[in-house]
Parts: structure tokens; C-alpha cells; sequence
């Protein structure tokens, strides 16, 4: 060294802190990549995202070759700065440059170089990969040394290796189609949502309740069946003897109008058409009833409890509406729930379902145990409703305007204009 030019080591010094300054941003920017764009890029033929993705695939012999160089360099300068300080200044200058070399490779090699390599990741570790990848097959047996005393220390402290692989909880996933901001669509962000929410929904939350279901009695009169069949808004319909429990089979009523326009349609022919009934136990939820409707190619089917009995009826549309909204137009099938009147408030029936509400009309009436209006009610009263009975349920104002035994057949719903309000029977 003492042949050296003091310029040369001033020179060496400075390449020194810029080397430092290379390994402190590849490091932080090799950690901060999106995984999921660089799969996406490397996928698409990006030659330094395959690079990236290579070295990533091992992180402890990245971070092995990163640290082996920064530590290398970081020594090197200090042993430098060092001798340039006894040249110049003597041994009482050394305190000093040691002190003037950290505050510079703090600014210039850590600091700095790590902010920019976070918010500019591919930039950094894409040209970097060119060079770490030789440096790691260069200066392999030594990384490997160094993983192979850093896992034994680890071993022995108890600590277990860690899949490096990424994945994301439901929860994660929500936050982060959140937090997409304009690269998202709304209209695909709401959907995106919806179908994170499936998983937490089951088919109670979107049957058509028992007392909603209409179908054909094989025990009324062949008219009034002939009749029912003509009339209805619906164009399938279950059919049943006597009770709803005692479901036969589902009839598509477009196979009915043919032959029963020509008069040779009847009981036993009605028989023979119809399918038999598809069965979904309760508690069954929405993402496994999707995939079990494509399995069974139906479309719809009666939800039943622990006892056989008829709950309700689910549709695939209703489970997909439940992801894009409201898709169907509004014809004598599909009637409104909620009847506009003149103050601004909305005379609903009982059995109206909340979550269909809550879709019409962009409210948020409370949904817990209780799916229909009528539930809610009866819920929050603790007793059975009479009419004139008012109540404030989460800033909604709610009358009950027509019942009918214990049920309640009519009640008007305002939303209130100052909302956090308790609610209070």
C-alpha cells in the first residue's frame, strides 16, 4: 500500500462506496419486486424478470452473495479511508475519518440507493440480476459455506426454514383489490369482491323462501292447474302433492304449453314430463353449490334441513347475481320489492328478502340470523308486531302497516338523514 498514490486510494474509496451502494439497492429492490408481476413478465418472455425469478427462487443464496459483497466493500473502504487518514493527517485523524466514512456510507451506499431501489424495483434489480447471477456461480462454494453456517445456527436456535412462496389470504386479497385504484374497473372491483365473499355466504342467503315458492298441487283440479300453468310468471315451477314437503318433480313449463294448447296434456302426462327434484342441504355454501350445479347441469333446487323439510328455493341466477348485480330486467318475473310513495319512504312485504332489498334500493339493513323483513322485525321487537308498531333498526325507519296473524304482511321503511343513531323499538 505504501507504493499506492494517495489519489489511487481516493479513487479505489470512492468506487468502493459505489459498490456498496449496488448491493444496499439490489437488495432491497430484489426484496420489494412483485412477485406476481415478475411471473406475469418472465411469463412473457422479459429476459431480466427470468433472471430475477431465478435468483429469488433461492433467497438465501441471493442474500448470501448481497451480503458477502456489501460486508467485503464496506470493510475494504474502511480500511482505505484509514490509511489515506494516516497520510494525510496522522493517527489522530482516524476517529475522524471513521466517523466522516459512516456518516457517508449511511447517505450515499444505504440510505439513498435503498429508497430509490424501493420505490424503483425493476429498474434496479432487473440490471442487476446481470450481475449478481455470475458474481453467485462465481463465488458459489463460498455463498454456500456461509448458508450452510447460517442454517446450522438456525437449526440450532430452533428456528425452521420459511417457504419463501407468496400467498395471499382471502383477507390479503380483498385489501389488495382495494387498494387497485383506478387499475381496477369498479364494476370488476365489485365483482372481485362478490366472489370473495361467496366463500362466507351460504344458501339460505339467497333461497326464496318457503312461503315465496309457487308450484303445482297434482291434488287441485286439473283446471285450475291448466290455469296456473297459462298464467304463471315463472317458467319452471316444482310440483308437489297436497304440501310443499311432498315434492314429485320440476316441471319446465315451455314443455307444457304445446301439448296442453292442444288438449293432450293431463295428470299422467304432466308426470311424465317433469324431472325429478334436486335437493341442496342447508348450510351447503355458495361456491360448492355453484360448482355442484354444473356438476348436476341444473340450474335450480330446494334447499332442505336436517329433517327433509323445504326451506326454499335456490337458483343459479340468484347465485350470480350475487357476484354481477342485478342482471335481469324487471318484468312481471322479477317484480319490485319496494313501493316508491310519495313522502319517500317504500311500502316492502313481509317476506321480501333482505339482501334483495339491500340490492334494489343501496341499503344496509342489518343481516344476521334473520333473511326476511318480517324476521328482522320480529327480531328487534322480541315479540309479535301489531299494526302502528315503529321502530328505528340501524337508521331506517320501520311501521308496521299490515300483518296478518303472527306474520307481517306490509311495513314502510324511510331511511333516516342522520345516520349512527341507536336502534330502539
Amino acid at each position: 500500500m505504501d507504493t499506492v498514490p494517495t489519489s489511487a486510494l481516493v479513487a479505489l474509496l470512492i468506487l468502493l462506496v459505489f459498490l456498496s451502494a449496488f448491493f444496499s439497492a439490489s437488495e432491497i429492490s430484489m426484496m420489494a419486486i412483485n412477485r406476481y408481476r415478475l411471473k406475469h413478465l418472465a411469463g412473457s418472455g422479459n429476459r431480466g424478470a427470468a433472471r430475477v425469478a431465478r435468483l429469488l427462487d433461492r433467497p438465501d443464496r441471493l442474500l448470501g452473495i448481497i451480503l458477502l459483497g456489501n460486508n467485503f466493500v464496506n470493510i475494504l473502504a474502511s480500511s482505505v479511508a484509514t490509511i489515506i487518514a494516516l497520510r494525510l493527517y496522522g493517527e489522530t485523524a482516524i476517529a475522524a475519518a471513521a466517523g466522516l466514512l459512516t456518516l457517508v456510507i449511511l447517505v450515499f451506499a444505504e440510505v439513498a440507493p435503498k429508497t430509490l431501489a424501493a420505490g424503483k424495483p425493476e429498474k434496479i434489480a432487473f440490471p442487476a440480476a446481470m450481475i449478481l447471477g455470475p458474481l453467485l456461480r462465481l463465488l458459489y462454494p463460498l455463498v454456500w459455506l456461509i448458508n450452510l453456517l447460517s442454517n446450522w445456527l438456525l437449526k440450532l436456535l430452533g428456528a425452521r426454514h420459511v417457504d419463501s412462496t407468496t400467498q395471499l389470504s382471502s383477507d390479503e386479497l380483498r385489501a389488495a383489490v382495494l387498494e387497485a385504484g383506478g387499475l381496477i374497473p369498479e364494476s370488476h372491483k365489485s365483482m372481485l369482491l362478490a366472489i370473495l365473499d361467496l366463500e362466507k355466504m351460504t344458501v339460505e342467503d339467497v333461497m326464496i323462501p318457503r312461503g315465496r315458492i309457487t308450484g303445482l298441487d297434482l291434488d287441485d283440479d286439473w283446471d285450475d292447474i291448466a290455469e296456473q300453468i297459462t298464467s304463471s310468471r315463472y317458467t319452471r315451477l316444482p310440483v308437489y302433492r297436497g304440501t310443499l314437503d311432498n315434492i314429485v318433480g320440476t316441471v319446465h313449463l315451455r314443455k307444457l304449453i304445446g301439448p296442453l294448447k292442444s288438449g293432450k296434456l293431463d295428470k299422467q302426462g304432466l308426470e311424465a314430463i317433469m324431472v325429478d327434484p334436486y335437493f341442496i342441504p342447508e348450510g351447503t355454501p355458495l361456491t360448492t353449490q355453484l360448482l355442484n350445479f354444473r356438476k348436476a347441469k341444473r340450474r335450480r333446487g330446494l334447499v332442505v334441513d336436517e329433517y327433509g323439510d323445504i326451506q326454499g328455493l335456490v337458483t343459479l341466477e340468484e347465485i350470480l347475481e350475487e357476484i354481477v348485480g342485478d342482471f335481469t330486467s324487471q318484468t312481471l318475473a322479477t317484480p319490485d320489492l319496494a313501493q316508491a310513495q310519495e313522502d319517500g319512504s317504500y311500502l316492502i312485504p313481509g317476506t321480501a328478502n333482505l339482501r334483495d332489498l339491500n340490492r334494489q334500493l343501496t341499503w344496509n339493513l342489518p343481516i344476521g340470523d334473520s333473511r326476511t323483513l318480517n324476521g328482522l322485525i320480529t327480531e328487534y321487537l322480541e315479540d309479535l308486531p301489531v299494526p302502528g308498531t315503529s321502530l328505528l333498526i340501524s337508521n331506517y325507519m320501520v311501521e308496521v302497516v299490515q300483518t296478518r296473524g303472527p306474520i307481517i304482511q306490509v311495513a314502510r321503511l324511510r331511511e333516516r338523514a342522520t345516520p349512527d343513531e341507536p336502534s330502539q323499538a
